[in-house]
């Protein structure tokens, strides 16, 4: 059964699902407009799973059967995104990523792991 926003499961309704899930298609998109050298691909498909990372285990820990696991993912979560900031930061530093873009997203990330923290502390 549908809530009243047209959402199935309730993790959809979490405004911090819905922020890493921006996040997510955010690096997505500028990993797409990355020029690098092919050799390289490893690390991009770290950056892509550690993006999409961040929602997948707010949804997962959100399915989960008590409050101690759903913390658990959120702290996954939350390491995931730290994960994200310091790829971007190495694809800055190699000059394949522009200081703004940069910026954009770290202030994203900041966001993202603020309303984590406050999300978990609320739950303890």
């Amino acid at each position: 059964m549908k809530d009243d926003n047209g959402n199935i499961f309730s993790f959809q309704e979490l405004k911090v699902w819905q922020k890493s899930v921006q996040f997510a298609e955010k690096v997505i998109r500028i990993i797409d407009d990355l020029n690098t050298p092919r050799k390289h691909y490893r690390l991009i498909e770290q950056l892509e799973s550690a993006c999409t990372s961040v929602a997948l285990n707010i949804a997962e820990g959100k399915g989960r059967q008590t409050t101690k696991e759903f913390i658990q993912f959120l702290y996954i979560a939350r390491g995931s995104l730290f994960e994200v900031v310091t790829l971007l930061i190495i694809l800055h530093e190699l000059g394949w990523l522009k200081q703004e873009s940069l910026y954009d997203l770290q202030k994203l990330a900041e966001e993202i792991t603020k309303m984590l923290n406050s999300f978990i502390k609320s739950m303890k």
